[in-house]
């Protein structure tokens, strides 16, 4: 990637007739309707100065998004809103239209993934241009979405566990919202709305998994130097809201036992055993057997999982997982209050006839660590409230939901609690089990485990969990 201020100038028509006979048509009108979004915030900024992909992702470069435009924002002190640089990608939207990148899908859809990210980064006393390693930041999110299909939405949380500028400060991960100016395009390829990248702490960030994103968006804005109404990312911050305002811890741990966890599934390091069948046998079907692959999920159990991934990190939506015979959505149908693992349409999910559901007596799960400390906020934030939790393997197909009995349409069931779709286990607790797991893994609340791997069993359940080093997910043979 290179910063210049060249390729908008040579693209845009300057004004006039000009504009009309023939320039316009040079200039890739996705990109030109998200141009004038920012030329109506920056009308005396028409070049900004811009990171460009060299070899642009069509040709087949690293970099997913065409440019980074970088501008500078004079805030706005009548809202206390300090001076402040503002960075826009083009590329995760469809700018060109022809299929090079995106699938044309129509007007009234999403144009290509159907946001563009945005990121407003603290000015420094005598700064004369933006940092650029933003931008680098904004590839690296975009890369993400681009290889795993899997979009953001408002409220979502983002595991960086690096300081997001290399350096040594505190803010080493990130929300999303929506950018609090840019508003929604509409371009000739579908809708794109403007996602805001805002770096938080490792604290605020474990906040926002037990809680949810949103919540702690609203505690950051209240917070002048944790962010403000803007949400301006400031590295230099030392102090985590709950620093600044102890109060605020309140706020959180009120809100988790009043609306439970938004947040419905992560990515994670973790493997299942079925130890219902000694590993000899050959008919095995455990989804995790040493020195074996496990058997793929199906395309639509893939899907339901991403979805209840998605899901679950939205506000004000129900984190429910599509069903495996339909990915319909109707939006015009009110949802049932109970969360739910079916259809919309109450249709009961019928297993798909190339992978039946296994039934198991005994299991075995393992996390790594990180994964193994949102246990609690699974029972306590989840399944305590009705819900279901999902842990999906990065490392291959695997698949862990937790679900309780108030979750309709599961296949594990209160006689079966433990069922497969091929990789795919849903584990059902009832509450009483839920409340006694609670209680017997308080000591993973800490994050500082010191000791691994830590053993918790309960041999009446026939259920066995285990955290685990990062190394054992690391090996090819788990």
């Amino acid at each position: 990637m290179k910063a210049s201020r060249v390729g908008m100038d040579e693209m845009r028509p300057s004004s006039g007739a000009a504009a009309h006979l023939g320039l316009a048509s040079l200039f890739p009108p996705g990109l030109q309707a998200i141009y004038g979004e920012c030329r109506r915030l920056y009308p005396d900024q028409a070049n900004p100065l811009q990171v460009t992909a060299i070899v642009k992702y069509w040709l087949g470069g690293p970099d997913p998004l065409d440019y980074i435009s970088m501008y500078r924002n004079m805030g706005c002190p009548g809202q206390d809103v300090p001076e402040h640089w503002h960075y826009v990608s083009l590329g995760l939207s469809d700018l060109y239209g022809d299929n090079r990148v995106h699938e044309f899908t129509g007007l009234e859809g999403p144009s290509g993934f159907g946001f563009e990210l945005t990121f407003r980064l603290r000015r420094e006393a005598g700064e004369t241009a933006p940092p650029t390693w933003p931008a680098e930041l904004m590839q690296g999110l975009a890369r993400y979405v681009f290889q795993s299909e899997n979009t953001f939405c408002s409220g979502d949380h983002i595991s960086w566990h690096s300081p997001l500028d290399n350096s040594e400060s505190r803010i080493q991960h990130m929300l999303l919202t929506e950018d609090p100016q840019m508003l929604p395009v509409q371009t000739p390829f579908g809708l794109v709305s403007f996602l805001q990248i805002v770096g938080v702490c490792t604290e605020e960030l474990q906040a926002a998994q037990q809680w949810n994103g949103q919540g702690i968006l609203d505690l950051l804005r209240g917070v002048h130097i944790a962010g403000g109404p803007w949400l301006i990312t400031d590295m230099r911050r030392g102090e985590t809201i709950f620093d600044i305002d102890p109060h605020l811890q309140e706020r959180v741990d009120k809100g988790i036992e009043t609306d439970g966890s938004n947040l419905s599934g992560v990515s994670a390091k973790c493997a299942w055993d079925d130890l219902s069948r000694p590993p000899e046998d050959e008919d095995d079907s455990r989804s995790i057997c040493i020195g074996s692959q496990p058997r793929r999920l199906s395309d639509k159990d893939t899907e339901q999982i991403r979805e209840a991934l998605r899901k679950g990190l939205e506000i004000n939506s129900k984190s429910v997982l599509p069903p495996i015979s339909s990915q319909r959505h109707s939006h015009d149908r009110p949802q049932s209050r109970k969360d739910s693992l079916e259809s919309e349409s109450s249709a009961a999910i019928v297993p798909h006839e190339l992978v039946r559901t296994r039934q198991l007596e005994s299991v075995h799960l393992k996390f790594n660590q990180e994964s193994g400390t949102l246990l609690p906020l699974c029972l306590r934030g989840r399944l305590l409230h009705g819900r279901h939790f999902t842990y999906k393997s990065i490392n291959g197909d695997t698949a862990i939901t937790f679900v309780s009995t108030g979750v309709e349409g599961a296949f594990a069931t209160e006689e079966h609690p433990y069922a497969a779709h091929g990789p795919w286990l849903q584990i059902l607790l009832t509450e009483e089990f839920a409340d006694q797991m609670l209680a017997d893994i308080q000591d993973l609340c800490t994050r500082e485990m010191s000791k691994l791997p830590k053993e918790y069993s309960w041999p009446d359940k026939k259920l066995k969990i285990s955290v685990l080093p990062d190394t054992v997910f690391d090996s090819p043979l788990q």
